[in-house]
């Protein structure tokens, strides 16, 4: 019998679509190649935005204690402190822990996570997807209506579908390792040194350090199997004068500055999402909050399709949606890049960008593309601000009787979320949306000026109509984002 969705790969994106799409009480299931998880972690932070994800799902509090991230743009700090919003992100998080803390989630929800399948080959039918695979037990084949590719940047799933990767290749390589038993002084976003070289040291848990050397000149490793900690560490050495030779090396990589982003982000019933459909250096930070966040823009759209509840199109907005957020990431680091490992002859560009980024308007765009609290897709015709943004999920709600509430507590379900101080008008009108839907009437006395009366917001946080503020109405939005009325008894 053929499963609803196989996702390909069990680092946080996989796990994330998984979890998401299960929660909807989809079929699914994780194929990954590794046969055990790994305890290398590339990503040691994430964005405002996607801590924000995890606790609109209740997820953020497992992950433990974690520390606010400053941000900036190519080694340029961005003061927060200016900013009404807070965009701030978490660091000292490393993947390993948010990869134990998702897969224990889908454990919970019960989605099986399948290790040692490699996939060798699919094919699209008019039904579904088939997923050929080398696995523990030999050769063998999978059925699913579809198919999400969650593999990593060499995404074994994007090359078959034939989808094509364009960006740059990488010019620069970069050495990284997790190290204990030393006490480097902590460079968190990086120091930038003479001639576009540059290091960072970062505090992960348990004692561990987060090392990074960039040596201007070097070019990416051909051998990544070659490398060895004291490869880091003479560079750190020449770099910097200090030796780390006596750390003790938990792992080591190394990465490149390529930048790309997926031609497409569909092709049919395969889907591509995380770093199978846009790679970037990890110094950006980026590249797991980004991925996560396509996991959320895609679980809610992919299961109401599955259960047949999505109204014409709803898939089609993942690549609309998502793609040109890939697309900014994968300029956003080229051009940061640059910025940061050019030599003295980029000093009077960086002078210019950091006299602009010291006025608020300017902070408040590059800190809203960082923390991606900037993000804002086309949902709507209509001038309220909170139009194609997201709900904050810290706004605070009082119900009817005195009850307070975050609105990140009200989307744990994983449906749609009609929040409204005119709750018979509304509640009318969505009456027959209320199994994808949840109606929460909240007292006017805490609605912001700012706020307008009604607000529908969509599973994945993002408000899809207001009252006052949209021109379409309510029932027009209700049926554009989730379907058809159910037919009244």
């Amino acid at each position: 019998m053929a499963r609803d969705v196989i996702v390909v790969g069990a680092g946080p994106v996989g796990l994330m679509t998984a979890g998401e799409l299960k929660l909807r009480g989809v079929d699914v299931v994780v194929h990954e190649a590794l046969p055990a998880p790994t305890r290398q972690s590339r990503g040691a932070s994430f964005t405002r935005r996607t801590a924000e994800c995890f606790d609109q799902r209740g997820l953020l509090g497992r992950l433990g204690a974690t520390e606010p991230a400053d941000s900036h743009f190519g080694g340029i700090p961005i003061d927060l402190g200016m900013l009404a919003e807070d965009h701030h992100g978490h660091r000292g998080v490393s993947q390993f822990r948010t990869e134990r803390m998702l897969e224990e989630w889908v454990g919970e929800l019960g989605v099986p996570v399948l290790r040692g399948r490699e996939v060798t080959g699919l094919r699209q039918t008019p039904e579904g997807v088939v997923v050929s695979f080398a696995g523990p037990g030999g050769p063998g084949e999978e059925s699913a209506a579809y198919l999400v590719g969650c593999d990593g940047g060499r995404s074994t799933v994007r090359k078959l579908a034939g989808i094509g990767f364009p960006g740059t290749d990488g010019r620069r390589g970069f050495l990284t390792a997790d190290v204990t038993g030393i006490d480097t002084r902590k460079r968190r976003i990086g120091e930038n040194l003479p001639g576009g070289s540059m290091v960072m040291a970062m505090d992960l848990e348990n004692g561990v350090t987060r090392v990074v050397v960039h040596e201007a000149g070097t070019p990416p490793p051909r051998d990544r199997g070659s490398l060895t900690f004291s490869d880091l560490a003479d560079a750190w050495q020449r770099l910097t004068g200090e030796s780390l030779h006596h750390g003790r090396c938990r792992w080591i990589s190394c990465f490149t500055d390529a930048s790309r982003a997926a031609a497409e982000y569909r092709r049919g019933r395969v889907f591509l999402a995380g770093d199978a459909a846009h790679v970037q250096p990890p110094a950006m930070a980026q590249g797991l909050s980004v991925g996560v966040q396509d996991a959320v823009n895609l679980g809610w759209k992919l299961a109401a399709t599955v259960r047949g509840r999505a109204p014409e199109g709803l898939l089609d907005t993942y690549d609309a949606e998502r793609r040109p957020v890939g697309e900014q990431l994968a300029r956003n680091a080229r051009a940061a890049i640059e910025l940061r490992l050019t030599g003295e002859e980029m000093d009077p560009v960086r002078e210019v960008v950091g006299e602009l980024l010291a006025h608020k308007d300017a902070a408040e765009y590059a800190a809203g593309m960082l923390s991606n609290l900037g993000v804002r897709y086309d949902l709507a015709k209509g001038d309220h601000p909170l139009l194609g943004r997201r709900m904050p999920p810290d706004h605070t709600l009082t119900l009817p009787d005195g009850t307070r509430t975050r609105v990140a507590e009200l989307l744990r379900t994983g449906r749609g979320l009609l929040l409204t101080t005119d709750g018979a008008a509304a509640a009318h009108t969505a009456r027959h949306h209320t199994d994808r839907v949840d109606i929460v009437t909240t007292t006017p006395t805490d609605t912001a000026a700012t706020t307008p009366d009604t607000v529908l917001v969509r599973p994945d946080g993002y408000v899809a109509w207001t009252a006052p503020g949209t021109t379409d109405d309510l029932d027009q939005a209700l049926e554009r984002w989730f379907g058809a009325a159910r037919t009244a008894l």
